[in-house]
């Protein structure tokens, strides 16, 4: 701030200063009182001056603060962002809200399982270069990752091929609807994995992937397990070793389920009773039943559309597109059809 502001008040006291060297005072006495007051102006006026130095010095230094913390604000967010890779959505969410602790807690809940694998991962990958593999793996877990946050699951883990999933924490829409929506979820993957199974026998990989899900539905340990300088927010229990068991049981593009998975979704499928299976840590005989059929119309569709081959690749969310945006794809695709001279 410029001292301008003060130009009015520098000609007051020039002109104060000016009558007292002229002695066109007579009076002594009120000479005397006009001089006083013209010093007490004096000070009084270079005190606002040091106040308004002051003022603008600390107004720079709370511009400098604020910028500052803006800056590291930015930083703190993309470290977030970048953070928020490596952990499910949901629990992600519910750390930074402040829903949950960091800490070794755990609890026990009633959760539907998903464990999935790629059959015969190793004899499919041995004559793959390992920049294929990592280029199949990614593309692989980047779909089912998307199919997976689309029903709501809370992704565990992968485990070199394997997938480890649930749905009932930390949100839950109650017992019987999670089970039906990891039904969904897995019924929408095994559908995908057909297309993807096209793409990469296209692309020239003469054994695509074949994946087996595995289904369950009981109580599990979920929770931050490890130390308190490490820990992964996981689920333990036989429940989900029954999942992992009923997974490697299951037909090559098939779903096997329990029967507590299947009492909660039986109205939704079809399904076939397979030979009861003993698992390590539960006592009980399971029995598996494998979905034949899927009878939810919920399943029927999506409104996501891929396709990718050599010199075309295409992804299209219709349930991301505003009006807007819908208008200008519906062009650019007319225009590709166009120039394909298959446009109308």
């Amino acid at each position: 701030m410029g001292f301008d502001l003060f130009e009015k008040e520098v000609r007051i006291f020039e002109r104060g200063k000016a009558i007292l060297e002229s002695g066109t005072i007579a009076d002594e006495g009120a000479a005397k009182e006009f001089k006083k007051l013209h010093k007490a102006y004096a000070k009084l006026f270079k005190t606002t001056k040091r106040l308004v130095k002051m003022s603008d010095r600390n107004e720079e230094k709370l511009n400098k603060l604020a910028y500052s913390l803006d800056e590291k604000g930015n930083m703190l967010e993309q470290l977030s962002q970048k953070l928020a890779k490596y952990l499910s959505p949901q629990v992600y969410e519910s750390i930074f809200s402040g829903a949950q602790d960091v800490s070794l807690t755990t609890k026990r809940k009633k959760l539907t399982v998903f464990f999935s694998d790629i059959k015969d991962f190793t004899q499919t990958t041995e004559d793959l270069q390992p920049e294929d593999l990592t280029s199949l793996l990614n593309m692989y877990f980047t779909e089912m990752s998307f199919i997976a946050l689309k029903h709501g699951a809370t992704i565990d883990k992968f485990i070199g091929d394997a997938m480890l999933m649930f749905f009932g924490d930390p949100k839950s829409r109650g017992v019987e609807e999670d089970a039906r929506c990891c039904l969904r979820m897995a019924v929408e993957m095994q559908r995908r994995m057909e297309n993807l199974k096209k793409i990469w026998l296209e692309q020239g990989y003469e054994k695509p992937f074949q994946m087996r899900i595995g289904i369950n539905t009981g109580y599990c340990n979920v929770g931050n397990f490890g130390s308190e300088d490490r820990m992964d927010y996981t689920i333990i229990g036989g429940e989900v070793n029954l999942a992992a068991r009923l997974e490697s049981s299951c037909d090559p593009g098939g779903i096997l389920m329990s029967y507590e998975t299947y009492a909660l979704v039986k109205d939704l499928v079809e399904t076939e009773e397979r030979e009861p299976i003993r698992v390590k840590g539960i006592r009980r005989e399971v029995k598996p039943f494998s979905v034949l059929n899927v009878n939810d119309d919920s399943c029927a569709g999506e409104k996501v559309f891929r396709q990718s081959c050599d010199g075309f690749n295409f992804f299209l969310n219709q349930e991301k597109l505003s009006g807007q945006d819908r208008e200008k794809v519906r062009l650019e695709l007319m225009n590709a059809l166009d120039s394909l001279g298959g446009g109308s």
